[in-house]
């Protein structure tokens, strides 16, 4: 074990840069929510990557954006915290297009980080970007931080380039046991997955008629005794109108996001499940520190 390597990896980038698909793909399996919303991600979740060579801990994050209500300010809490401790940062940039005031954000805080710490800079979607075009905007993102970072051009939607990724990685992460089981591959419990394969499955219908005003508890969650799982959550939404979106015509809306969630539920737990999705207003809930305690987003206090 004296040349087993074990890393905390942070995973940090700006919305709908592709954070949560770059961890299932290097995980093989699907443990984090994607769609093509930003802020999909709105806690930090583990994804525990172990060979018998080394354990790589993913710390996926929200995206560090600028925050537009008390549940913005939750997401990037979020993140800026993941960066506490970490044996490695990983920061995921979109090299389609130029650095943007969010990378800007993200660059002022990567220079905060100890010298000890090392950056590496994953250039996702390599394969959109012309070579020479993609030189210049690496560029580009390398300016915007004065920590030098390891630079890897990947795609994590296509798999390219992911295994120089991980060697890099695994290189970078110190001597030591592991710190979890074998067998672990997230730290988050399986009915808090399911709220965020049923808020995936909402994004990923709704698309721009009820963007981020939605939030899923999990009401129930039980096997019963023929070994089906039984789940019963509520959607949440602001407004009146939204709640007659989500159900739709003849509640069709809220059907095919049932269907949709059951079958990735299904797929995480390999066991059949039965999901009952209800739809309920929480008026601004996103700005009622209250409301979103009671969804399992508290703001922490700074420390003075």
């Amino acid at each position: 074990m004296n040349d087993f390597r074990s890393g905390f990896i942070a995973v940090i980038g700006r919305p709908n840069v592709g954070k949560s698909t770059l961890v299932n793909a290097l995980l093989g399996q699907k443990i984090a929510a994607v769609s093509p919303k930003p802020q999909t991600t709105r806690k930090r979740q583990l994804g525990i990557l172990t060979t018998d060579k080394y354990q790589l801990v993913f710390v996926d994050t929200p995206g560090i954006h600028n925050p537009r209500h008390k549940l913005g300010r939750f997401l990037n809490q979020e993140a800026e915290e993941s960066l506490e401790g970490v044996d490695v940062v990983l920061w995921l940039v979109d090299v389609s297009v130029k650095p943007t005031e969010e990378d800007q954000q993200i660059g002022l805080l990567l220079d905060r980080l100890p010298r000890r710490t090392p950056l590496v800079l994953a250039a996702n979607k390599m394969d959109l970007v012309p070579a020479e075009a993609l030189t210049r905007t690496l560029e580009a993102y390398q300016a915007s931080v004065k920590k030098e970072a390891h630079v890897v051009p990947i795609s994590a939607i296509q798999n390219k380039n992911l295994a120089g990724l991980l060697d890099l990685l695994v290189s970078l992460s110190p001597f030591r046991p592991p710190e979890f089981d074998e067998d672990q591959v997230t730290d988050s419990y399986e009915r808090d997955i399911a709220a965020d394969l049923i808020r995936e499955a909402c994004l990923n219908h709704l698309r721009d008629e009820v963007p981020h005003g939605v939030g899923v508890r999990i009401d129930e969650f039980k096997e019963r005794e023929n070994g089906m799982l039984y789940i019963a959550a509520t959607i949440f939404v602001e407004r009146e109108s939204q709640k007659g979106i989500v159900i739709g015509e003849g509640g069709k809306m809220l059907k095919t996001i049932g269907s949709d969630a059951r079958k990735e539920i299904e797929e995480m737990g390999g066991r059949k499940v039965f999901l009952e999705l209800r739809a309920k207003v929480l008026k601004d809930w996103r700005n009622d520190e209250n409301a979103m305690q009671r969804l399992g987003y508290r703001i922490k206090k700074k420390k003075k």
